[in-house]
């Protein structure tokens, strides 16, 4: 009896996808020890460590995951140069821009909105019909959510006014994209159209040059016993907004439901193979109704939150494109909850970033506002790359 003797490549433990990952990790430490509190005030371990995210970057590209491994080469780059120039900056200017506290804060408000929009984006994605409307949406809740909020007195009523306006909305996208077949992006930018002039005829005959008044009834802070005390986190965390814990619930329910349920299994069926779905006993017609009225429901609380949990006041307009930022989010996150709350959390830190920049160099205020969506850009576009949507997302359903 012979026997063979079989040899194997040895097989490297190391992954490149995950080397490119520890590569866009090092590039952020890189910078993040030249900051406070850590202050390493010389640019020699900074400029190791990036040279590390670097080396890391080019091992992933030899190993075929070229875009991350370009990421962590990125990572390592931006990295060693912020570290640099954080090393020659005075520490006071620093400690003004970089209190951490105050940008978790500001990441979460500026988050917000986003990710609600993004939750909307996903639902509605999920189900197989794209929601250009979500800005739309977005702006008819921050506008009757105060105006709800005034007439009747209560933040509470004037949120559910708001849920109400934009799940309105979404069932006239809904009717339009679903019933009539309408092209589902006409029909989504037709509705942002429809709610600027809405909200806009409504604010000036109700309010006219006076704006909302002062002393509307507002979302309030919700404080956690204990979290107040905790280093780093609790200034940041210890006193939030509700909508803004709402926002993270609701992107654990929607992870939670849309993979862990039947009906969302339904839900996510009915948005890839629609005619299987519909074989097996799923209405495909009614599930995407409600996904598209449940869209524009949060849509319309990331709307809310502008006007009576953040701002605490209404302007035209006053969106100013952030459902469409929502949309990038959905994309970058691949039409899954999580990675959506990270894309809304990039730009929302981004904003607060560029908000307390001026204080290097006030004559650039104006370009520092163009950082969220620069690095929103290079983060859909260099990092994520092309994403799979779901299979019959923009396609009418006919019923045999």
């Amino acid at each position: 009896m012979s026997t063979a003797v079989a040899t194997a490549e040895p097989v490297s433990a190391l992954n490149p996808r995950r080397v490119a990952w520890v590569g866009v990790g090092l590039g952020f430490v890189a910078w993040f020890i030249a900051l406070p509190p850590a202050l390493v005030r010389t640019p020699v371990p900074s400029i190791v460590i990036a040279v590390l995210a670097i080396a890391a970057g080019a091992w992933a590209i030899a190993g075929d995951e070229r875009r991350l491994g370009w990421g962590a080469i990125a990572a390592g780059i931006i990295g060693g140069a912020g570290a640099i120039a954080s090393t020659q900056s005075g520490t006071g200017h620093l400690e003004d821009v970089v209190t951490w506290s105050a940008l978790i804060a500001a990441t979460l408000r500026y988050a917000t909105p986003l990710t609600f929009g993004a939750l909307a984006g996903i639902v509605s994605e999920r189900s197989g019909v794209v929601n250009v409307g979500i800005e739309g949406m977005m702006l008819m809740g921050a506008f009757f959510g105060i105006f709800g909020a005034d007439l009747f007195d209560s933040w509470f009523l004037g949120l559910l006014v708001a849920m109400v306006a934009g799940g309105l909305l979404a069932l006239l996208h809904a009717f339009f994209s679903i019933h009539l077949r309408a092209d589902q992006i006409v029909s989504g930018m037709a509705l942002n159209f429809l709610a600027l002039g809405v909200t806009g005829y409504v604010f000036l005959d109700h309010y006219g040059d006076q704006g909302t008044p002062d002393n509307i009834s507002r979302v309030p802070d919700v404080s956690i016993p204990g979290v107040k005390n905790l280093s780093f986190f609790g200034d940041a965390i210890g006193k939030t907004n509700l909508l803004i814990w709402l926002s993270l619930l609701g992107v654990v329910g929607l992870a939670v439901f849309l993979f862990r349920t039947p009906r969302g299994l339904r839900l996510r069926s009915v948005g890839e193979h629609p005619r299987a779905a519909e074989t097996v006993g799923i209405s495909v017609i009614r599930t995407r109704y409600l996904a598209v009225m449940t869209s524009g429901m949060l849509a319309a609380m990331g709307g809310a939150y502008l006007s009576i949990g953040f701002v605490g006041s209404f302007n035209q307009g006053m969106t100013a494109g952030r459902g469409f930022i929502a949309l990038a989010a959905v994309i970058f996150g691949k039409w899954r909850p999580a990675g959506a709350l990270a894309a809304a959390l990039l730009f929302g830190f981004s904003t607060a970033l560029a908000q307390r920049l001026p204080a290097f160099s006030p004559s650039a205020a104006v370009l520092f506002q163009a950082l969220p969506y620069v690095l929103t850009l290079i983060a859909v576009a260099g990092i994520i790359g092309r994403s799979r949507p779901p299979a019959a997302v923009g396609q009418p359903y006919v019923k045999e």
